[in-house]
């Protein structure tokens, strides 16, 4: 089959284009904008790249168009499909049905840690010789790379609740009919299709709908909202982590010290490199689903110890005159500040300068704006980017004082934070996009006198 994918270069149908080429099929595509790195992870797997979407592109002629949920009705392309009957379907439709079929999938969902969790879930699957695949919305350290053919039965992927194509307005995890589920958590997100946190509950329990009755229901027994997606109807067996008579998973950031305890008291602990309640959450819904395939507890904690964790997770970009910048995926208010909590266990009373980049569809729209002082009020100083907002920035963070900086201009913004740190400092800079390079623009102002 000769697949052609309109929206190609985002992490998600990157990954699906290279599935597909492990799986036999002749795979093209085009993005608006075809750079590095996806572009070169795509040609090194021979698939051919075409910038912007031109109509003529119907002339390749492929078996299908596989439609990305990022391209909307107005591209000249999807156009042109429409006008001329030409057939196409949505990416997670595609997946489910030519990579999906008689495998066993292991789905990661929720508003956090669901690029994390999947990556520590597929780690431990790897290390027990399941040889699982896998598409994360990220990079594992460990395997290089974010999507995986893998062996039969197990498939590991992450999960999301945002809409599948402009023609299935469905969270794409509807499509995927995991037989084991990780629910993470469940916050309010995606302001542009979702009206209310009701909304994505509603989603949520779409997908407990599609679960087996011998499949596994693995959930964060400390969100209310979860309680009440269950509520509604679950005929699939629940385990709860962060539960605090149940599992749950504790430590010690200093030492890195992960302890697992279950029902009756310690059942096992490693040294790892992360840190964070969060990611020992993270860690304790792992190992469960990995035990729902057979993977002991005891074999899950000692494949924790070798995980690497995500790229843009925490991720170390440099250091210069004793000045450290980091990029991190950071973009709810919830995830900043538990990032930038993380970072304060690690560096104490040192200075960090919070770097922010408000860039997802919701924060744009200004949905969140009220939670930022808070979520930023543990960093010494705040930078936010303010370039194409629909929202007085500034405004929105004036409670944190002289603290926090606004610009719209990216070199001005990086000419303030340079003039501002001095040996000693932690720069922590978040978005879920490329934020215009600036992790290496700011590290080459760093290095000049």
């Amino acid at each position: 089959m000769h697949i052609h994918i309109l929206g190609i270069c985002g992490t998600f149908m990157g990954g699906l284009a290279q599935l597909a080429v492990a799986a036999g099929h002749r795979v093209s595509g085009c993005d608006a904008n075809v750079y590095p790195p996806m572009s070169d992870q795509l040609r090194a797997a021979g698939i051919e790249l075409i910038e912007g979407y031109d109509a003529d592109q119907c002339a390749l002629k492929p078996t299908l168009f596989v439609v990305g949920n990022a391209i909307s009705r107005g591209n000249p392309l999807l156009e042109a499909i429409l006008d001329r009957n030409l057939p196409y379907i949505s990416g997670p439709q595609w997946l489910a049905d030519h990579i999906l079929q008689n495998r066993w999938v292991l789905g990661v969902a929720g508003t956090h840690g669901k690029t994390t969790t999947s990556s520590m879930l597929a780690w431990i699957l790897d290390c027990a010789r399941l040889k699982p695949g896998f598409l994360i919305g990220g990079v594992p350290m460990n395997f290089g790379v974010s999507a995986r053919l893998g062996a039969a039965p197990f498939f590991v992927i992450e999960a999301d609740e945002y809409d599948t194509a402009f023609c299935d307005k469905r969270s794409k995890f509807i499509h995927y009919r995991p037989r084991t589920a990780v629910l993470n958590n469940l916050e309010f997100d995606h302001a542009d299709i979702f009206s209310d946190l009701a909304a994505i509950e509603t989603q949520f329990h779409h997908l407990v709908r599609t679960l087996p009755a011998a499949g596994l229901i693995v959930a964060n027994a400390a969100e209310e909202s979860l309680k009440r997606v269950l509520q509604r109807g679950c005929w699939t067996p629940v385990e709860h982590f962060n539960d605090p008579g149940g599992y749950r998973a504790e430590g010690d950031d200093a030492s890195g010290e992960l302890i697992l305890l279950g029902p009756t008291g310690e059942i096992g602990r490693t040294v790892w490199q992360l840190n964070g309640a969060h990611n020992r959450a993270n860690a304790a819904a792992a190992l469960l689903a990995a035990r729902h395939v057979g993977v002991p507890f005891a074999q899950g904690l000692e494949a924790l110890a070798r995980f690497d964790n995500v790229k843009r997770r925490m991720e170390v970009r440099g250091a210069v005159g004793g000045i450290t910048v980091y990029d991190d995926f950071a973009h709810h208010p919830t995830a900043i500040a538990t990032t930038i909590a993380g970072l304060r266990r690690k560096v104490g009373a040192a200075r960090i300068l919070a770097v922010l980049e408000p860039r997802s569809n919701t924060m744009k729209l200004g949905a969140m704006k009220s939670q930022l002082p808070d979520s930023l009020s543990a960093a010494d100083a705040v930078y936010c980017y303010a370039a194409n907002l629909g929202w007085d920035a500034a405004a929105a963070l004036a409670p944190l004082g002289e603290r926090a900086t606004v610009a719209a201009d990216l070199d001005l913004l990086i000419e303030d934070i340079a003039t501002a740190a001095h040996p000693g400092d932690h720069i922590l800079i978040m978005s879920n996009g490329g934020f215009g390079g600036i992790h290496d623009k700011l590290l080459r102002r760093l290095a000049k006198p």
